[in-house]
């Protein structure tokens, strides 16, 4: 295959979109480093990535999710497991109230903030704004 076509890849990832972003994910792989599954011929990467694509000589669910992951910026936490909900439940919650003293912060029962704790209104006159 001397050139590659959209049409050619377009039956691999019918999104053009996608393709380019699938296409410019494999060019970058091959620029760090990653073995090429078909011949150079004096291309470069991104063309040697749609001519990869087009072939079908990578797995393009692989590419999406490097993909996805490369872009993103925030990893999800699941939050605490639950040996260690069970170990803050079997203390009573002393190892938050322990946290929450390091950081110098309070913490108000439900009670408190029923009895009239919580957040509080403040007027525009203390801040010195006009309302």
């Amino acid at each position: 295959m001397a050139r590659v076509t959209v049409e050619d890849c377009i039956l691999e990832i019918p999104n053009r979109f996608d393709l380019v972003m699938v296409a410019g994910q494999r060019a970058r792989d091959i620029s760090a480093g990653s073995q090429l599954t078909v011949d150079r011929d004096n291309d470069k990467n991104p063309v040697v990535a749609l001519r990869e694509i087009a072939d079908r000589t990578v797995d393009i669910e692989g590419l999406q999710e490097a993909l996805v992951k490369g872009l993103q910026r925030i990893v999800e936490d699941d939050g605490p497991e639950e040996e260690d909900m069970s170990a803050l439940e079997a203390d009573g919650g002393a190892a938050i109230e322990d946290a929450a003293d390091a950081l110098g912060m309070q913490i108000q029962s439900a009670q408190d903030e029923s009895a009239g704790g919580g957040f509080e209104d403040v007027d525009d006159e203390v801040l010195g704004r006009e309302g």
